[in-house]
């Protein structure tokens, strides 16, 4: 059975995933699979279809890509992005090739091109990434720093601290007491 593969940008979560599908379920269409930034649909699109789907893709906040340049740049987006959140574990294999592996293209192609585009390294935009997994695992407030750091990928807690300073202007701890600071428990507010 043919498939056919759409490319779509601001992708980049698992609700947006959710979106994508039951949008593309309710107009109709049969989905294989759908990735961050990537879904594959059962059938062949012709212009009206792709119409429907842009149109949908728009009123949700996202965007068909369909040059195919800006598809590979959105295909290592969410790839960082898998990579940043998925922990240590996977982490012993290095970004470069974790991306040669998934894309079939060489580092120096797409680390060019990503900042041509971009105007930022990949591995700066991953360290942005892991930032931001810290600042969101701090402010759930559940777990320990050395926790945080093994989840955001970091070696050890000195090494994400330095780099979270380095980045923020604060300590991690420091970002943590200041965020939660600023919210109030309901039953405290009179």
């Amino acid at each position: 059975m043919k498939t056919s593969h759409i490319y779509i940008k601001n992708m980049v979560c698992e609700r947006c995933i959710m979106v994508v599908r039951q949008g593309l379920e309710n107009l109709g269409f049969q989905i294989a699979c759908i990735h961050l930034g990537e879904a594959v649909i059962i059938g062949e699109l012709n212009d009206e279809r792709i119409s429907l789907i842009q149109e949908f893709l728009k009123q949700s906040g996202l965007e068909l890509i369909e040059e195919k340049k800006l598809r590979l740049i959105e295909h290592i987006k969410s790839l960082v992005i898998d990579y940043a959140r998925s922990g240590y574990q996977v982490q012993e294999e290095k970004i470069s090739s974790y991306l040669c592996r998934h894309l079939e293209h060489d580092y120096g192609y797409l680390s060019t091109l990503f900042s041509s585009f971009e105007n930022i390294t990949i591995e700066r935009y991953l360290i942005l990434q892991r930032i931001e997994r810290v600042k969101e695992l701090l402010i759930y407030n559940e777990q320990t720093l050395s926790a945080i750091a093994f989840q955001a990928g970091y070696s050890t807690v000195q090494y994400m601290t330095s780099q979270f300073k380095q980045y923020t202007g604060m300590t991690p701890k420091e970002f943590q007491k200041l965020f939660l600071n600023r919210r109030k428990f309901i039953d405290r507010l009179c």
